[in-house]
């Protein structure tokens, strides 16, 4: 059986643009997410928490601030997810556990999971 850390959704080549008005910037991002999946060995089987799935989508239902990405099962939402973005994003939230606060739009409840715990200095103020 192989496990599943992380499912990672793109909405970045809708068929309406109110998402993604540059098609071209989706495409890109696209591109980039698959490329680093493989290049940071997040398809391995023998990774210890689980591979890292992808999926383009159609439409996410967000219809704003586009390419949108959506990271289960924290239930993290992400705007503006440009090829730039990217790399952070998946260092950052799936490799290191820490969402990029900056970039989130919104947060869905996966029923039956627990809350993602804020980063230690989320309340220090800094």
């Amino acid at each position: 059986m192989i496990r599943v850390s992380h499912h990672l959704l793109l909405c970045a080549t809708p068929g309406k643009a109110l998402c993604c008005p540059d098609p071209s910037v989706g495409i890109a991002s696209w591109d980039t997410l698959k490329r680093l999946v493989r290049e940071l060995g997040l398809e391995d089987p023998q990774r210890p928490e689980g591979i890292v799935l992808r999926s383009k989508a159609d439409c996410l239902r967000i219809c704003a601030e586009g390419p949108v990405l959506l990271i289960w099962p924290e239930g993290c939402v992400y705007g503006g997810v440009t090829p730039g973005r990217m790399e952070m994003i998946l260092r950052q939230h799936v490799l290191a556990g820490q969402p990029v606060q900056e970039w989130l739009l919104r947060r869905y409840a996966l029923k039956g999971s627990p809350p993602l715990q804020p980063p230690a200095d989320a309340t220090s103020g800094r």
